[in-house]
């Protein structure tokens, strides 16, 4: 049952947010979606999320801190960064990190979809 399974959204971009947790919903899991890694960390949702869906780029801490946060805390949940404007050194540090995923915006839903199944170890 994936509407038991949370996937968060930490993105600063409004529509971002919005269409990503429309996707998500309509396709069967629960989303929570954040504007900043600050408000992800506040919200209680760290805990219980199964999979982060992060973009790089944010004002204030950035999707790099977050997953270094994360990991010093314990929390070793799935980390699938989106990003337009990332460097080749931006995505070995994720990935060397232990992020499962480094995708480019923009990205197709089955794509996307695609990398949570995979992050969940769920069939595709």
């Amino acid at each position: 049952m994936t509407e038991e399974i949370i996937v968060s959204i930490v993105d600063d971009d409004v529509s971002v947010r919005r269409s990503t947790r429309r996707l998500l919903r309509s396709s069967g899991f629960r989303a929570e979606a954040f504007a900043s890694a600050e408000e992800f960390l506040n919200s209680g949702w760290a805990g219980e999320t199964a999979c982060v869906i992060l973009d790089l780029r944010m004002p204030g801490m950035n999707g790099l801190e977050l997953q270094r946060r994360l990991s010093q805390n314990g929390n070793r949940v799935p980390i699938i960064f989106l990003s337009a404007h990332a460097s080749e050194e931006d995505e070995r540090s994720a990935l060397n990190a232990g992020a499962v995923q480094f995708l480019r915006k923009p990205i197709s839903k089955e794509a996307l979809l695609s990398a949570i199944r995979d992050a969940l170890g769920m069939p595709s």
